[in-house]
């Protein structure tokens, strides 16, 4: 069910340029949270020393968030900011996922992102296209371009993807956007992996997150091989998988190896 949530657009209002919209507060009324979203090309919105003291804006709001609670934060800027800061009235949204909601608003009332692909986005595609894509080694068109999270070095093979269930709880809450990174290569051991389970009847069971476990068994004196492979939870209320070592394309694929929680559902 969407919550109702509410709102604001901070302003920057310098001598001699024209105001502009800068960032984005989002308040969860419930909780108190306060969900922040700011632009970060000030280069390009003010001089030199006013860029330096806008490029710690972010980590301001991040620590009086902390210190004060969200709500408590918006009021007090409500009853201080002018000038060169400004904030709008609060206005009610829908929401269903914070930090969907939060991008959207940011996009429609502050900076549409420039996608620059394996760069700034990532694609993301439905189980059954990542399947096709990773799995059968067929293309197939991604759904969407998703802004990938700061700091995080992208490659070709990454993609975004939404999990169903509740087998990776607490780390993959039920129905998070997740990254993963298809072509898994060396050990897979004790890697969370994104399967396949072939032929299953059931489409919801079809894909699922689980960790790699394998036991080993030595073949004479040159070298190993496996001896069953386990697809364990970390939910204690799922059972694990386990699979005898010919198994493996038969009935499952590995698609890929999960990465982060990009989007919780927040």
């Amino acid at each position: 069910m969407p919550a109702t949530a509410e709102f604001v657009i901070l302003r920057l209002a310098l001598p001699a340029r024209p105001a502009c919209n800068i960032g984005v507060l989002l308040l969860d009324p419930e909780t108190g949270r306060v969900f922040p979203k700011l632009r970060d090309d000030w280069d390009e919105l003010a001089e030199e020393e006013d860029a330096g003291v806008l490029r710690h804006l972010r980590d301001d709001l991040d620590l009086k968030i902390r210190e004060m609670g969200g709500e408590t934060l918006l009021r007090t800027l409500e009853d201080t900011l002018s000038n060169s800061l400004l904030i709008t009235e609060r206005e009610p949204v829908q929401v269903e996922s914070f930090t969907r909601s939060l991008n959207r608003l940011f996009a429609e009332h502050v900076q549409r992102p420039k996608v620059i692909p394996f760069r700034t986005h990532l694609p993301l595609y439905s189980l059954r296209a990542a399947a096709t894509k990773f799995g059968e080694d067929l293309e197939v068109e991604q759904e969407d371009w998703i802004e990938a999270p700061p700091g995080r070095r992208l490659t070709p093979e990454m993609f975004v993807a939404r999990v169903v269930g509740r087998s990776m709880e607490p780390l993959i809450p039920d129905g998070s956007l997740c990254v993963f990174r298809g072509g898994v290569t060396g050990s897979r051991q004790g890697k969370r992996l994104l399967i396949q389970r072939l032929g299953a009847s059931d489409s919801s069971a079809e894909f699922t997150v689980k960790r790699y476990k394998s036991r080993k068994r030595p073949i004479g004196d040159a070298g190993w091989e496996h001896a069953e492979i386990t697809l364990e939870p970390l939910n204690p209320e799922f059972e694990p998988m386990v699979f005898g070592p010919e198994d493996e394309g038969r009935q499952f694929r590995v698609l890929g190896e999960f990465v982060e929680v990009l989007d919780s559902g927040e």
